[in-house]
């Protein structure tokens, strides 16, 4: 990206740059918020680096254009019922979160935050999404930089260090649609991408919807999440990295069924480091509880090696983990992928370390598509392990965990209609009695207000 100079004023330039009344055309488009105010005095253009405190109301439609930094230590506040479209490029609008700054998205039920496309036939991959960087621990010390962004950044893209308290700020009852951008291969922009965040943040009630890479991507830190729709991201839902140790309560992920990514689309996605290295501490320890992952409706559509856009995209498994990872999943649904929960031994020590007691998988339903060939496919070793096999995990796991392998995926689990978007457990389904998945029967509608699903 061209290194741009610091707006002189972004005050004077949001104001210079405001132009005359005109209606929001996301409303004709379909894209409108559920409720809040209508986005009717102009559009104003953002770029560059923000260094001083800064508020955009809900009246402007608010557009990124390339990525915008908010650094030295300033706040950016946005009104709830706030538009925000990322100006489409390459790649794209963004908006970059620096350590020290802070983001206030809070949103509400009635009026919740829009960040979207600003195209008015909006594609995945539009523009770059958001990226909150911050002090919190990472098991690379405090000198990983994110990625995505590429060379010569205007400003900081440094995240990581020692505060697990820090406060990057709040997202509450906000969108993220179209978002993500693949500068070259493992090397890519989510739709939101938590980056060494600290556990003083706040973070509830937020989408990513069709993002390009992942929908959310947690590179260390300790932020603690809770009520996240991934929907029909390219890549992974749920991606854990670097020493992440927070916790995740009621999300629900479901795969789209028109493409599938070339590394393989994964419900979770859970690494301590790439290398495999088991000594970097903080080890990669999500706590997972009340999730649902949706994958495909049979084994012909999860079985593809064909997926657009790529044509070599795969369905990869409900939750994949590996190199050294470890993990807390309870009380969660997978259905739909060929593998349920794989645990990985190609590279460190997770089948090892779950063997051992420090990974826990407890009051679980998890359905995979098994064949002859695969019986173990709820809960599998990929790639072999010294510690267990297939069959040894399966019988380890089965007196806590439900298992399910027919060609309808969702018998026996029996959620209302997971295909046909209704996530909520039938009268008479074992998610009921176990009271598992991401929503409680005769509970209340959590993404009502800022979920979409169309």
């Amino acid at each position: 990206m061209k290194k741009q100079s610091m707006i002189l004023s972004i005050a004077v330039a949001l104001l210079s740059l405001g132009i005359a009344c005109k209606k929001d055309a996301n409303v004709a488009n379909g894209r409108s918020l559920t409720a809040g105010p209508i986005h009717s005095c102009g559009d104003s253009i953002i770029s560059g680096v923000i260094t001083s405190n800064l508020f955009l109301d809900s009246c402007k439609v608010y557009k990124l254009s390339g990525i915008v930094y908010v650094s030295n230590n300033a706040t950016l506040t946005i009104s709830k019922g706030a538009l925000i479209q990322g100006i489409k490029g390459t790649p794209g609008g963004t908006l970059v979160i620096t350590r020290g700054a802070k983001l206030i998205a809070a949103g509400t039920q009635g009026s919740p935050i829009l960040f979207t496309s600003d195209q008015a036939s909006p594609a995945s991959g539009d523009w770059g999404g958001i990226v909150l960087l911050g002090k919190a621990d990472i098991n690379q010390g405090d000198s990983a930089q994110v990625e995505g962004i590429g060379q010569f950044p205007a400003a900081s893209i440094y995240y990581g260090g020692t505060v697990n308290t820090d406060n990057s700020g709040v997202l509450t009852y906000v969108r993220i649609e179209y978002a993500g951008y693949e500068l070259s291969v493992d090397n890519e922009l989510n739709g939101l991408t938590l980056a060494g965040v600290g556990s003083g943040t706040t973070i509830h009630h937020v989408e990513v919807y069709k993002a390009k890479d992942d929908a959310f991507e947690f590179f260390g830190g300790t932020v603690s999440a809770s009520y996240l729709i991934a929907y029909h991201p390219l890549d992974d839902m749920f991606d854990f990295d670097n020493g992440y140790t927070g916790t995740i309560n009621y999300a629900l992920g479901v795969s789209d069924p028109t493409r599938a990514d070339k590394s393989q689309s994964n419900g979770i996605e859970c690494d301590n480091l790439a290398s495999g290295d088991s000594t970097k501490t903080p080890i990669t320890r999500p706590v997972i509880n009340h999730m649902t992952i949706i994958g495909q409706p049979n084994a012909a559509a999860a079985s593809i090696t064909n997926g657009a856009p790529s044509g070599i995209g795969r369905y990869g498994r409900g939750a994949h983990f590996r190199r050294s990872a470890r993990f807390d999943v309870k009380n969660s649904i997978f259905m739909g992928f060929l593998t349920g929960i794989s645990l990985d031994g190609g590279l460190g020590n997770t089948p090892c370390t779950f063997a051992s007691g420090a990974s826990v998988l407890d009051n679980n339903l998890v359905h995979a598509f098994a064949t002859a060939s695969t019986p173990y496919a709820p809960f599998t070793i990929e790639n072999g392990s010294p510690c267990l096999t297939s069959m040894q995990f399966y019988n380890m796991v089965l007196p806590l965990n439900s298992d399910y392998t027919g060609t309808n995926p969702n018998a026996g689990i029996n959620l209302v209609s997971p295909f046909m978007v209704s996530y909520f457990p039938a009268a008479t389904s074992d998610a009921r009695t176990f009271a598992a998945g991401a929503f409680t029967w005769g509970g209340v509608d959590w993404t009502a207000g800022f979920g979409r699903f169309n």
